[in-house]
């Protein structure tokens, strides 16, 4: 085949094979959402310990374990622009950069104060980081398995959570507490390394932002030889709105866009309304419920796990429509959550509906940063998949102090899932909504070009 004095480089991504240096930074982008998962789950293993070591009740944990949530929706929501601005690959570097010595720096906190203030830091950075990894991977998948791999890399968000899990209840028994902190900040240490020598900056920024055309040339030599030839570099964005020269959060909360970007916050928002609700009280709520406390630890254990259901959903969203099947996934979610609230009478059938929901609602929620990610074009991709990562961290938020008014006010175990379950069926509408307002193709590789970018 010869190739073009002109290349398209999403038609060049498209009908090359997925290279082995695309698998590269597909790891990368993998253990950076591993990293976020790991962080998420380990400080609440390490809480007990916090209360034993600085001789405090619960209340004064408050600020420690919502500080990095706070700080999560703050990394976001300032990055995006930062990375339509900036860069991918410079975001990327600076976010690990920050979480990584502010976790390891929070290994040696005298206090919960200094404690807490680390934790915001450490969450700043992989609220940044997480973006701009869903981001740059996209960019670099063909039309037809972006969802896929994306959803594919979000599964290391569950499998995080549980291997951090684990690994805190094995290592603070012997190490203490603040080897789990300082695990979290060496790794991303490490992986830094890896980022400045081996990651590339996104092929369709480049192109969107008129970079030297043997520079882009120099990437694309790195998944197909047959870019060689190439004089000049243009790209095609599939049809949507129009972006009328906008970029950014401008591009983002304009007319054309607006609507479904209200849609995408409220989505991911009340779905980490439920995840968290569910991930921080299953545990004591199981235990009022009459069941042991290991007992409740261990079923409470399962919710996470069902993430890696991600893969399938992004099989789907490539082939049928996104918009859809994820409110189908927030609809089976409510159903299951609710089921929760009616299965403490039979272990096995609290064990069973508990990894169900984990399935139905991290598979749901891990797929909402592919459909942003394609809804957005390169202009304004980064702040607008950001954006909906930081209000929905809010959610998070939400999610926990739903539960502790539901329990002030004497809800009954039932009632409270029952209440939990609703934020899936206002996921959903939302989706549904999306979909009426700004119709998406059920096949993204079919779209035809909206307009034409080059350099």
């Amino acid at each position: 085949m010869t190739t073009p004095a002109a290349l398209d480089v999403q038609t060049f991504l498209n009908r090359e094979r997925f290279s082995g240096f695309q698998w590269l930074i597909f790891l990368m982008c993998f253990v950076i959402v591993l990293l976020d998962g790991f962080d998420t789950a380990a400080i609440g293993f390490i809480a007990p310990s916090l209360l034993n070591e600085f001789q405090v009740g619960k209340p004064a944990l408050g600020p420690v374990l919502s500080a990095a949530l706070f700080g999560l929706a703050f990394g976001a929501l300032v990055a995006g622009p930062l990375s339509d601005r900036l860069g991918r690959r410079r975001l990327l570097i600076a976010s690990v950069t920050v979480f990584g010595v502010a976790c390891l720096w929070s290994a040696f906190a005298t206090s919960l104060d200094e404690l807490a203030t680390l934790r915001f830091v450490t969450g700043v950075g992989l609220g940044a980081a997480m973006p701009n990894a869903v981001t740059l991977m996209s960019e670099y998948c063909p039309d037809g398995r972006r969802a896929t791999m994306t959803n594919l890399m979000f599964c290391g968000f569950p499998l995080g959570a549980a291997f951090g899990g684990f690994l805190a209840a094995w290592m603070i028994p012997h190490f203490g507490w603040r080897s789990v902190l300082e695990l979290g900040g060496i790794v991303p240490l490490v992986l830094l390394v890896f980022l400045v020598l081996l990651l590339p900056e996104s092929v369709r920024y480049m192109v969107a932002k008129g970079y030297a055309a043997d520079r882009i040339r120099k990437v694309l030599l790195r998944i197909s030889r047959s870019a060689a030839g190439a004089a000049a570099f243009t790209m095609t964005e599939k049809a949507g709105p129009a972006t009328g020269g906008k970029t950014g959060l401008r591009l983002v909360l304009s007319g054309s866009y607006v609507v479904g970007t209200l849609m995408l916050w409220l989505a991911y928002f009340m779905g980490l309304v439920i995840f968290y609700a569910l991930i921080n009280w299953m545990p004591v709520l199981f235990k009022e419920g009459g069941l042991d406390p290991q007992t409740s630890t261990l079923i409470a254990a399962l919710f996470p796990l069902g993430g890696v259901g991600a893969v399938l959903f992004g099989f789907l969203m490539d082939r049928f429509n996104p918009n859809r099947i994820i409110a189908i996934g927030y609809v089976l979610t409510a159903i299951s959550v609710w089921a929760i609230g009616q299965s403490l009478g039979s272990l096995g059938a609290l064990v069973v509906t508990v990894f169900v929901a984990g399935v139905l609602m991290n598979t749901a929620q891990s797929s909402l940063p592919a459909l942003a990610a394609a809804f957005y074009p390169t202009q304004g991709r980064a702040t607008g998949v950001s954006w909906m990562l930081g209000m929905g961290r809010f959610g998070g938020i939400a999610g926990s102090l739903l539960v502790a008014e539901l329990t002030r006010r004497q809800f009954g175990f039932g009632q409270v899932f029952t209440v939990v379950a609703v934020a899936g069926l206002v996921s959903a509408v939302a989706l549904f909504i999306k979909q009426a307002v700004a119709p998406q193709s059920t096949n993204a590789a079919a779209s035809p070009p909206e307009q034409v970018l080059g350099h």
